[in-house]
């Protein structure tokens, strides 16, 4: 469904997110995976680099969104019951395109990964969206997701792996592939296979980034960004106010995750709750910096070269599903399109990265340039809708 632009937007989260989505899309698909920078990669387990924090920063700035819309919705006497169906709605056709564009362009169904970005952002988003149409008061948003932080630590901590037996004792706490979240998706998987003969995990059958249990601090994640939602639509403060204790709760998840770390090693791979407490910090500092600057001081009204700067991230943030989905598309289509190149046979991805880039000689930098040229070719459908003042809802 597409609608025209509504009369008022939070420019602040629009602009987050469309520097999230774009860095998304830079770290999604480099020229050659063997030459990238370090930051620009995930950390192999343990650990985190700023790659790790792009995806929580985006159900983070989600989160922020679920509450204005909801808060918008009702003010404009939607029920609570049509509100719970447009959740789930739309929560399913996210799970559904993320089927879609995971099993394009050839639809082997045996082999089609279930879990995905996608599919974690639309149960997120279910959840979520059910959570703060329920309450939109930020000590019950608090409390739950404390309870869900906490429930993760304990069962990732001691309940025991059946077959393995018992973190810290029989296993080392957080094995790479003997820990509850591997072992319950590969019997998850391995159910699917059985019953529908479709999904499979995206580390070698062993374990995925996106799987069921780690979906619970994910929802977390949503959450605390739905209380910063909460607290940036708070009539009775002030801008400098928000700002401030947006700010402090910045510092706050940041020192607190940083604590966790010591017992709950940060880890963008099982989604652990001390990751979930960095990442968030580290969210919303970035939109206290927009909020700040882009809806307290309004740069874009007061000089031409800032609103230039801001535009770009506008334009991405506006339509960020629809950006990630094309750039998904892209990437499907260029690799399962091959090609000759001097008798030898690549795709049209690997012929491009070549000879437009590379010239026979790869590194971080051809890499990255690439990179950067795939993010500005995405960036193309976002700006035709954009220039229609078309925001796609799906």
């Amino acid at each position: 469904m597409t609608t025209t632009a509504p009369t008022q937007r939070v420019l602040s989260v629009d602009v987050a997110r469309g520097v999230t989505i774009a860095f998304m899309i830079l770290v999604n698909d480099p020229g050659d995976w063997n030459h990238v920078y370090a930051q620009l990669d995930h950390a192999t387990w343990s650990g985190w680099t700023l790659t790790d924090l792009v995806f929580p920063n985006f159900l983070f700035l989600m989160g922020a969104s679920i509450i204005f819309s909801l808060q918008s919705r009702i003010a404009k006497g939607e029920s609570r019951a049509s509100l719970a169906g447009h959740i789930a709605r739309r929560a399913l056709i996210l799970f559904l395109l993320g089927l879609f564009i995971a099993a394009f362009p050839h639809f082997h169904w045996t082999h089609l990964r279930l879990f995905g970005v996608l599919t974690r952002i639309a149960v997120c988003y279910f959840f979520a969206g059910l959570i703060c149409l329920g309450t939109r008061r930020i000590a019950p948003l608090a409390a739950i997701t404390a309870t869900l932080l906490i429930g993760y630590w304990i069962l990732m901590r001691f309940v025991p792996v059946p077959g393995f037996g018992t973190p810290t004792h029989e296993i080392p706490f957080m094995d790479q592939t003997r820990n509850l979240a591997a072992y319950i998706d590969r019997g998850f998987i391995a159910f699917t296979q059985r019953t529908i003969h479709a999904g499979r995990l995206y580390n070698g059958g062993v374990r995925d980034p996106e799987g069921l249990l780690s979906t619970l601090p994910s929802i977390a994640t949503v959450l605390l960004g739905a209380i910063t939602g909460v607290l940036m639509r708070k009539p009775s403060l002030t801008q400098s106010t928000k700002r401030n204790l947006m700010a402090a709760g910045a510092v706050l998840f940041l020192t607190a995750g940083l604590l966790w770390n010591l017992s709950f090693p940060i880890n963008k791979n099982l989604w652990t709750s001390s990751y979930v407490l960095l990442a968030a910090g580290f969210s919303l500092l970035g939109l206290t910096l927009a909020y700040w600057v882009v809806d307290m001081i309004r740069v874009q009204d007061r000089s031409p070269v800032a609103r230039a700067a801001l535009w770009p991230w506008l334009v991405f943030g506006s339509n960020a599903i629809v950006v990630y989905a094309v750039s998904d598309f892209l990437v499907e289509i260029a690799d399962a399109i091959h090609v000759q190149d001097a008798g030898k046979p690549t795709t049209v991805w690997g012929w491009v990265y070549a000879h437009g880039f590379a010239h026979g000689h790869s590194t971080e930098n051809t890499s990255l340039a690439f990179a950067i040229f795939f993010v500005m070719l995405c960036f193309l459908p976002n700006w035709l809708l954009w220039r229609k003042r078309i925001f796609v809802k799906i």
